[in-house]
């Protein structure tokens, strides 16, 4: 039996996923992060799959979405995407020393994934933090800024935005672009999956960065799955892949 509950960390609602009979014990901790315009109640049955295979889960909701909505929905925030994701980044060690505090965290395995906009946070968390043990990516992007040039031009109003700011705002991103910086990937586990037909964000960036750094001994153990005409949804064996991928790298540290 998995029990849901609802907590606020550090003024962060999150939903936190167990399994019954472990709920005050140890265990590896996993985060979930949902995608643009989503909540952690979206990503529950990721979450579910994930809790079925012994570990603690944490679905956080991101800045201005789910319960931190803030002057509207999180559509009105268009032009604050990367400051949620940046936002997300800072968040991420308060989490991880809550549940370190309050329950422990086995062996100290830490996993990160997330969907969309959170697979380009699971990206940008790897980037910064060399505490986390494994992550995988769902239909997010490693290239931060190339992808951010490309929002922008689909952004309606984006094109009157000041230059000068436009480029200060990209130039912070360099520091959670693990294109520019794949060595700090630092042979951990991560996988990738990705459509080949998805509209939001594009599949040959993701796996032309794969492509680059898969012979390169930080790379060894990070791994790809490509799905033909799949567009911007997860799927259902793409969830249990996700969740099989933990159970396989948490056995293996």
């Amino acid at each position: 039996m998995i029990t849901i509950v609802s907590r606020k960390i550090k003024g962060i609602p999150v939903l936190e996923l167990v399994q019954n009979e472990k709920s005050d014990s140890a265990l590896p901790l996993v985060f979930f992060y949902h995608g643009w315009t989503g909540c952690k109640e979206r990503v529950l049955t990721q979450g579910y799959e994930l809790a079925r295979r012994g570990f603690r889960v944490v679905l956080p909701d991101a800045l201005y979405h789910g319960q931190r909505q803030v002057n509207g929905p999180a559509e009105s925030h268009q032009l604050e995407f990367w400051e949620i994701i940046a936002n997300s980044v800072r968040e991420f060690p308060k989490l991880v020393s809550e549940y370190q505090q309050q329950f422990g965290i086995k062996e100290g395995q830490i996993g990160v994934s997330g969907l969309s906009m959170g697979g380009i946070t699971t990206c940008a968390l790897l980037c910064v933090y060399p505490q986390i043990s494994a992550a995988v990516c769902l239909m997010g992007s490693p290239r931060p800024v190339d992808f951010a040039r490309d929002l922008l031009r689909r952004i309606p109003g984006a094109q009157d935005a000041d230059p000068d700011y436009v480029e200060q705002q990209l130039e912070q991103l360099k520091i959670i672009d693990l294109s520019a910086n794949p060595q700090k990937i630092a042979g951990r586990p991560v996988h990738f999956w990705h459509g080949t037909a998805d509209e939001m964000v594009p599949y040959l960036p993701t796996k032309e960065f794969y492509d680059r750094i898969s012979d390169h001994s930080y790379a060894q153990k990070v791994t790809f799955t490509t799905t033909r005409g799949a567009k911007h949804k997860v799927s259902y064996p793409t969830t249990v892949e996700m969740a099989d991928k933990f159970a396989e790298y948490f056995a293996a540290l």
